[in-house]
């Protein structure tokens, strides 16, 4: 199933510390987070990717121009450094389509323009390409072929530091708690799309607010409860937070380092 991943953001709220780079390349560890985003699609299975590229489109492409395998796999050195054998390849099966779509161009209207890509396509998925997960894809994928509906998205509990209070019409606080026992969710930014999602999306629009709006007023856009592993990197403390779990060697969406990957 192909992977459509919206990377044109330029991450204001990291731009202090990654100034000339587009937020998908901000790294954790000594990858960015689009690949570790990418290689948890591969790991399920899902290795044909388009690249929805704006801000700093450069600095994706060379990125995947020059990239080196051996950065993240084992090799071995013979004939005193001049042959080089990988123990191990990340993307040599993956296939990557490089589109730019414009600098300032809405989510919605960013999908529209790779449609061409995705005519084959009765389904796709889709990432805003900023936040990491060790959801049980194919389970959630398998879940939404079985209805009967346009869209799913996943549905994620809010960063559990946040305190939710109840207030009264008198201002007076009737009740506070923490977030996780509201029944409030938020949109995890992982999608999975029929083709018919391009009949909601009119041109130049965002993906939520119309073409979500128009989703729900047909009842066609499911929800996926998940209360697993997930997590944004929109501030540097995230950022951190991300790698502090792949430092300790337990990052649950790396295969192997821990979740249910």
């Amino acid at each position: 199933m192909k992977v459509v991943l919206f990377c044109g953001g330029q991450g204001m709220r990291l731009r202090g510390s990654y100034q000339d780079i587009p937020k998908p390349m901000v790294p954790i560890g000594y990858r960015p987070i689009l690949w570790h985003l990418m290689k948890y699609y591969a790991h399920h299975g899902h290795k044909d990717f388009i690249l929805c590229l704006g801000y700093r489109a450069d600095v994706i492409k060379q990125f995947f121009l020059e990239y080196e395998e051996a950065v993240s796999n084992d090799f071995v050195l013979t004939a005193g450094g001049k042959e080089r054998t990988l123990l191990g390849s990340d993307i040599d099966d993956w296939t990557i389509t490089f589109v730019d779509t414009g600098l300032h161009t809405e989510i919605g209207e960013r999908l529209r323009r790779v449609r061409k890509h995705l005519d084959s396509e009765a389904m796709f998925l889709a990432n805003y390409a900023d936040g990491l997960s060790d959801l049980d894809l194919n389970a959630c994928i398998d879940e939404f072929a079985s209805r009967q509906q346009v869209a799913c998205l996943l549905a994620v509990r809010p960063p559990q530091s946040y305190h939710v209070a109840s207030i009264g019409d008198d201002s007076n606080v009737e009740d506070i708690g923490p977030i996780s026992r509201s029944n409030l969710w938020l949109n995890g930014g992982y999608f999975i799309f029929r083709k018919e999602i391009f009949d909601y999306i009119e041109p130049g629009e965002d993906l939520v607010y119309q073409p979500f709006q128009r989703l729900l007023a047909q009842r066609q856009l499911y929800a996926h409860r998940f209360d697993g592993f997930w997590s944004p990197m929109d501030t540097f403390k995230e950022k951190q937070y991300l790698d502090g779990l792949y430092e300790s060697g337990h990052a649950p969406w790396v295969p192997g380092r821990g979740g249910n990957l």
